[in-house]
């Protein structure tokens, strides 16, 4: 069984597990390159399948035809594997794709009664809050959990398991194989430098440490995270001080809160002291979507995207 996880900063602010909470232009030149999938439904005499998820072995019957989400990477995987067809609703957090049907339901408060009023013949969650999980089990409708990613491979897990559950599971392979391959391609075409850096989940501060999916993303570049020492409690989340930061004067700083808070390139520059960075200086700051680079699903390769073309553009540290 994979365990239940959860971003320590989602509890804060849901800034990561339900990101998506501004409604600004997205600050990248590039259009989102989600793949969506064509593949033709298989025969319903594949199921019923059994999938090991968050919360253990979860059978499904049959091929679900009202599929709920209440998580915003699931909402993104499904459409993303042909599934979005089978979708009737989703959470109040589910931005992309625009098309996805968003309604009141809530991932931060989901209630089982909202839920089970679309007639769901399976619903994805990406935490058992609120006991939601055993709530609808007594009402016979399966529930897969697909909890916050802690590693990259868990992202081609997830959309493995989500293409099982919902018949779509060689769309989901085709899916998970050509982001594993294009994610490599990228890593492996990036120059190799010496650099530091800081990602900003919220505007006071809080960052994400190496041990985290997010960290772990930057690591494929062997980027250095200034907020690894200052994690003292081994949250995985920190909460730096504007002196911490100034002081180990990253060479990168990446904006996850620019759609949710406003913040950019300016703005960073505009705080007291940070115009000596080097980061301000030199063109450095990163202004980043919050969904893209808070959500581990198939617009994860954007996010790689994202950070190898900054290592590209950034000087190499004397």
């Amino acid at each position: 069984m994979r365990p239940v996880r959860a971003f320590g900063a989602a509890v804060l602010l849901g800034a990561l597990t339900l990101a998506g909470c501004g409604q600004a232009t997205t600050p990248s030149s590039a259009p989102p390159s989600t793949p969506v999938s064509s593949a033709p439904a298989p025969s319903a005499a594949a199921f019923p399948v059994t999938v090991t998820a968050g919360n253990g072995s979860v059978t499904i019957p049959a091929r679900p035809q009202r599929i709920v989400s209440l998580a915003p990477t699931a909402t993104e995987v499904l459409y993303a594997i042909g599934a979005g067809s089978q979708v009737v609703a989703v959470d109040d957090q589910s931005t992309f794709p625009a098309e996805a049907p968003k309604t009141k339901l809530s991932g931060f408060k989901p209630n089982a009664e909202a839920v089970i009023g679309y007639k769901p013949d399976l619903v994805v969650v990406s935490n058992d809050t609120d006991g939601i999980v055993k709530a609808l089990e007594k009402v016979k409708i399966p529930v897969v959990v697909e909890p916050a990613a802690v590693k990259v491979e868990d992202v081609y897990d997830q959309i493995t398991d989500l293409g099982a559950a919902t018949g779509n599971a060689d769309a989901a392979k085709t899916l998970a194989d050509g982001m594993r391959q294009e994610i490599a391609d990228v890593v492996a075409k990036a120059p190799k430098k010496s650099l530091t850096y800081y990602h900003e989940l919220t505007q006071d501060l809080y960052s994400v440490t190496s041990t985290t999916f997010i960290g772990q993303v930057y690591g494929l570049f062997g980027l250095t995270n200034i907020a690894d020492k200052a994690d003292k409690t081994g949250t995985g989340y920190p909460q730096l001080s504007a002196e911490y930061i100034l002081k180990a004067d990253p060479d990168l700083v990446f904006l996850a809160d620019v759609k949710c808070c406003g913040q950019s390139a300016d703005t960073v520059a505009k705080r007291p002291g940070w115009s000596a960075l080097g980061s301000v200086r030199n063109g450095g700051v990163i202004p980043l979507d919050d969904d893209v680079a808070s959500r581990w699903g198939p617009r994860l390769v954007d996010f790689v995207k994202a950070v190898a073309s900054a290592v590209e553009k950034a000087p190499s540290p004397s």
